[in-house]
């Protein structure tokens, strides 16, 4: 039930009106809803209106004249005709206007929307029926007027013709209550006979005990008293809170100007369908990127621990088989990473191109030219390159860090020196295998397919770059310091196992953080090119849907601040 707002934020008829300004403004912007501009209120200063809301035959025009008091030859021609009012009739009365709509319920659709346009435009509404009681479609019409065009501290509901035969006025006023349901106890129902208040103000035959009789019991006093009760407020009062809910209705309206159909809704459908196939894709590659990220961390904190357990007791270093043995699980963390990553941006282009055919492109290589699963230099029993780099691994103790660092930045930063290594795997039937297990590369030993040379170059320069990061987090390993003898000999030890556990837990940390930031980078230019390839299918609706989106939120944004306005409570 609607008690109406309270006026914290200054004066609800400003509030409104400026609401109003701002919806002129998003209205105007579309030609979908520039015609509703003109139903939006503006400041109006013109006397209060109550709109007559009924079916044809109700009374409402013979309430009209009892109301006006007006003598028999008026009353004829205001009566006369049925239906005759076609639209809204407005007549003044008491210093507001009456304003007698067209019937509802007559089956006549232009009386019908002509009575509708008479309720969005009132200020109060008296709700006529008759002692025949509404019918199921009228109950339906009477609450939608009470309840979802908020009238209901705004309304009189009249019952007319009381003193029809067989008319029982506790019962019928009884049925009357049980039909408005939640109203029932907050909208004032008035019994009257417009027809014998008429009768008794113009028969002049009758005497003045029955008049005043007919007059009493015809209840056009009691509709008097209360219409005034309504009023009261006048127009500064009534008016805002009318204006709100048509502000609501209009921003309604608005909304339904936009709902898609034709040509519109499929090219709305055709870009809602690639979008979300480009976001199931993104989504699926993110959420290996996530995975497999956390994976590599994992495998490098284990195989720090590895290390740092692998101390000596003796001289604090690490010996050399576990060194070796941790190099290489780093350098296969991170090959495996890329096999998996680059497979799952394969997958998602693959089912893209299920969708949408050539028109999407291909990722271009991930950084680290991980082709295939087979095509990886995981195996050192089968790559004399890797294999001569993990050993090196062994040999840093003696020849110095900064040696062999030096060796595999020219690998891994060089393109000259990655083809000469290229070229040498490449002309033995075991390095070619090694090279090219996918076959993609090379047309057998000493020979390369188009473009193969440069792939191979940087696939050695990649696993030269793998190898250099692990040599590289693996430098606390080699860096062996004189370890204090005697009683402190126990917590260098210690400490330095803590030390090494940590640095590989920074490393890890670092690593994911870096496979996160380059694999997202990775995806999102090739996710550009998909999105820019398919923007010929999907320009149109995209565009549709942009302008729809923008208008919808400022409307819906609008509509939510005039319905506090209207709130109970508010």
């Amino acid at each position: 039930m609607e008690m109406g707002p309270r006026m914290t934020d200054g004066r609800l008829d400003a509030r409104v009106l400026a609401l109003s300004a701002q919806a002129k403004e998003i209205l105007s912007a579309h030609p979908r809803t520039r015609s509703l501009t003109a139903s939006l209120p503006e400041a109006d200063t013109n006397p209060l209106r109550i709109a007559l809301l009924g079916p044809y035959s109700a009374g409402k025009s013979m309430l009209i004249a009892a109301l006006r008091r007006l003598p028999a030859a008026e009353v004829e021609k205001l009566v006369d005709a049925a239906p005759k009012t076609q639209e809204a009739t407005p007549y003044p009365w008491n210093g507001v206007t009456l304003v007698d709509l067209p019937g509802t319920l007559s089956g006549n659709d232009e009386h019908s929307a002509a009575a509708r346009r008479g309720v969005r435009g009132a200020d109060a509404l008296m709700i006529v029926t008759t002692s025949e009681l509404p019918g199921e479609a009228e109950t339906e019409a009477i609450l939608q007027a009470l309840d979802a065009d908020g009238f209901a501290n705004r309304s009189v509901v009249v019952v007319n013709k009381m003193s029809a035969e067989n008319s029982d006025r506790e019962v019928i006023l009884d049925e009357i209550s049980k039909r408005l349901g939640p109203f029932a106890d907050h909208v004032p129902v008035i019994p009257t006979d417009a027809r014998d208040y008429v009768d008794a103000a113009n028969e002049p035959e009758l005497t003045d005990e029955y008049r005043e009789l007919l007059v009493a019991e015809s209840g056009i006093d009691a509709l008097t008293a209360e219409l005034r009760k309504i009023t009261a407020p006048g127009v500064e009062g009534l008016r805002p809170k009318a204006q709100a809910h048509e502000l609501i209705r209009v921003l309604e309206d608005a909304e339904q100007r936009w709902e898609l159909d034709g040509e519109e809704l499929d090219a709305a459908r055709t870009t809602k369908k690639a979008e979300e196939s480009i976001s199931r894709a993104k989504a699926a590659v993110l959420d290996t990127l996530e995975r497999e990220s956390e994976i590599v961390a994992s495998r490098v904190r284990t195989a720090g621990g590895r290390a740092a357990d692998g101390v000596s007791e003796k001289n604090g270093a690490v010996p050399v088989d576990i060194a070796t043995a941790v190099t290489g699980e780093l350098i296969d963390a991170r090959t495996d990473f890329d096999v998996r990553f680059s497979s799952t941006v394969r997958t998602a282009f693959d089912a893209l191109v299920a969708e949408y055919g050539d028109a999407v492109p291909e990722p271009e290589a991930w950084v680290n030219e991980v082709d295939a699963p087979e095509a990886t230099l995981a195996a050192p029993t089968q790559s004399p390159y890797e294999r001569a780099l993990r050993e090196a691994a062994e040999r840093a103790e003696k020849v110095g860090a900064k040696k062999l660092h030096a060796l595999i930045e020219k690998v891994a930063g060089e393109p000259e020196a990655a083809a000469k290594i290229a070229n040498w795997l490449n002309k033995t039937r075991a390095g070619q295998k090694v090279l090219d297990a996918g076959g993609k590369i090379t047309n057998g030993v000493d020979k390369f397919k188009p473009w193969g040379r440069i792939k191979a170059t940087k696939k050695v320069a990649s696993t030269a770059g793998k190898v250099q990061w692990a040599l590289a987090a693996m430098g606390p390993l080699m860096d062996v310091k004189s370890i204090a003898q005697d009683q402190s000999r126990w917590k260098a030890i210690q400490k330095r196992r803590q030390a090494l556990r940590d640095h590989f837990a920074d490393v890890a940390l670092r690593q994911r953080t870096d496979l996160n930031d380059t694999g997202e980078q990775h995806l999102s230019e090739w996710i550009a090119e998909v999105e820019q390839s398919l923007s010929g299918l999907t320009k149109q609706g995209a565009e549709i849907s942009a302008a729809r989106e923008t208008a919808l939120e400022g409307i819906r944004s609008l509509r939510d601040e005039a319905e506090k306005l209207v709130r109970p409570g508010d």
